[in-house]
């Protein structure tokens, strides 16, 4: 059976649920635009951009999908040991330019990046309207990891994150997850499984299940928690004192 992506307009509406599946497992339609309207409108539908800088915009809900139930949130010994002696600072908001463009640096092993300038732009757009969000790690006045993503409703939709030295974007998520399970945030979207990912306790659950997770929780509301002044990783260490580390 032939198989022809939907394709949007400028004004044209994503295509509705169920979506089918083609050749491209999890792509769900191509072009349109990536205005604000656009973009909030795709997060709430459970869709998010991702493709090349020469391609045109392609739209993607994969199913299994990469989630990370706080309470599952797995954190090594070793690494509760850094945290407590740590002197670093995790701070939300911080430079969210300077993380996404960290985040689109070519890494090792890898040829490019889906991260470019007009995918930059964008997220620069809902950060200013207060729907992105970044969590950064500092050393001194250096940023050396963090990770940035989208808020729908109570869920937190993590995009990308970057490190500067070994284990700074898992540290970085270790409070940006504690964070948000403290203000109520049942789920972080992962998008796709990786194994780092899956060392801190991510999974995979079927895109139906995530659907009706996400549609029950985008109406909802974090309360006010993106203050730039908060160190995450003193919050953090707070909590460890108290003895909610995790296993």
């Amino acid at each position: 059976m032939s198989w022809a992506i939907p394709w949007l307009e400028r004004t044209s509406p994503f295509p509705p649920q169920p979506w089918r599946h083609g050749p491209y497992p999890g792509l769900v339609a191509g072009g349109g635009d990536l205005s604000p309207e656009r973009l909030l409108r795709a997060y709430e539908l459970g869709l998010f951009p991702w493709y090349q800088r020469a391609e045109p915009i392609l739209w993607w809900s994969p199913d299994p999908r990469g989630v990370l139930f706080p309470q599952a949130l797995h954190v090594s010994r070793r690494t509760w040991r850094t945290l407590r002696r740590s002197h670093l600072q995790v701070y939300i908001d911080r430079h969210f330019s300077e993380v996404i463009r960290a985040c689109a640096e070519d890494r090792p092993g890898e040829s490019g990046t889906w991260i470019h300038p007009e995918m930059i732009a964008a997220y620069e757009r809902l950060f200013h309207l207060g729907h992105a969000h970044a969590f950064a790690l500092y050393e001194g006045t250096r940023l050396i990891g963090g990770l940035y993503g989208v808020v729908v409703g109570r869920i937190f939709c993590a995009e990308s994150m970057f490190s500067r030295r070994p284990d700074a974007s898992k540290l970085c998520l270790i409070c940006a997850v504690h964070w948000l399970a403290q203000a109520g945030c049942p789920l972080i979207d992962i998008q796709l499984l990786n194994p780092h990912t899956a060392s801190l306790g991510g999974r995979e659950i079927a895109r139906e299940h995530y659907l009706a997770i996400l549609k029950c929780e985008r109406l909802r509301s974090l309360p006010e928690i993106w203050q730039p002044d908060i160190d995450l990783m003193q919050f953090l260490q707070g909590l460890i004192s108290s003895g909610s580390e995790a296993s």
